[in-house]
């Protein structure tokens, strides 16, 4: 039997497109105010990709970011997980195209879709590859670009999202680090809450869809927030018992960055009162799947995490779907 491997993070990267989408600007298309759109979400801007980047162009220099944090090629990147809802094609795989971008030649790589819980769901399967792999090491990065699947005339989504991307490189690190737990969930009854009608086998791409703006994101604002706030406090809470622990005792809250009020409630609810609460949404607003991943960075970056500190990561979304991991964190790997 393979003697167990704690799997971990050794490095993080991010990357924002550099256009800026002002609170002024989204109010300007609606009867709101600045003021109104703070207060109800805590964002104050979010980014939008240039004409010219996709998907993978985002994911690449993350992916590139975070190999330079941790020390380490795109050559030794054993397996590439690509975790977005909005890629560049039906086919290729993103990854596939991040690959060649960055040069990770010996990687087997694979996209992961389940909306915004995506990242923490890759960090397990990223962990379950390693786990039987020794000296292998994983590239997962997370990216969506929305700003190309909303109605900029639909206030429910046009207010909260932007985008960018997110990665981390995992490997083996010091025994007692890394990935202790990862608690999965999926709610497929739920799942037309947040969905893009057309453009696969169901609707496929046609003039009345295009006419219907079938293809882009429609969000049942108010069933998500019930959804997330009845189900996700209590999922955390559960996942931190079952590790002998106490929400008091948790160092580090990452959550997804769907909206100020809701991630705060959250945390209240789960009794993480006592936690960094980490935000980025202020200035980045709700990256879909990049959401965790970019806050991940920035905490990391800042200098907010220490070894041996205790990070709760938490993703909601579409699916719908949700994905809580907790880990200790460590600083450096083995081998």
């Amino acid at each position: 039997m393979a003697a167990h491997r704690s799997i971990g993070v050794l490095g993080t990267g991010a990357y924002l497109p550099k256009e800026e989408i002002t609170n002024a600007e989204i109010a300007a298309r609606f009867e709101v105010t600045t003021e109104w759109i703070e207060r109800k979400t805590m964002i104050q801007c979010r980014r939008y990709a240039a004409p010219h980047e996709a998907t993978s162009d985002l994911a690449a220099k993350a992916a590139e970011a975070a190999l330079d944090n941790a020390g380490l090629t795109a050559e030794e990147v054993d397996f590439l997980i690509v975790s977005t809802s909005t890629g560049d094609h039906a086919v290729p795989a993103t990854s596939c195209l991040v690959q060649s971008l960055i040069g990770a030649n010996r990687a087997a790589c694979f996209d992961l879709n389940i909306a915004c819980s995506g990242f923490v769901y890759a960090l397990e399967v990223a962990r379950s590859l390693l786990a039987s792999r020794p000296g292998a090491r994983a590239l997962v990065v997370a990216a969506d670009l929305y700003s190309r699947f909303i109605d900029h005339d639909d206030r429910s989504t046009a207010v909260l999202l932007g985008d960018g991307a997110g990665a981390a490189v995992l490997g083996e690190v010091a025994a007692g680090g890394g990935l202790h737990d990862v608690d999965l969930r999926g709610f497929g009854g739920a799942a037309e809450l947040l969905v893009i009608e057309a453009g696969g086998s169901r609707r496929p791409a046609s003039a009345e869809t295009v006419a219907d703006k079938a293809h882009l994101l429609r969000m049942r604002g108010r069933e998500v927030t019930e959804f997330v706030l009845g189900n996700v406090p209590g999922a955390l809470m559960e996942l931190v018992r079952r590790n002998g622990l106490q929400p008091a005792e948790i160092d580090h809250f990452i959550p997804h960055q769907a909206n100020g009020v809701m991630v705060g409630k959250i945390a209240q609810e789960a009794g993480l009162g006592w936690a960094h609460l980490h935000l980025t949404l202020p200035r980045y607003g709700n990256m879909g799947s990049a959401s965790v991943a970019v806050t991940l960075d920035d905490a990391n970056r800042s200098g907010a995490l220490h070894d041996g500190d205790l990070v709760l990561l938490s993703a909601f979304g579409g699916g719908m779907a949700m994905g809580n991991c907790l880990l200790q964190w460590s600083v450096g790997g083995v081998g």
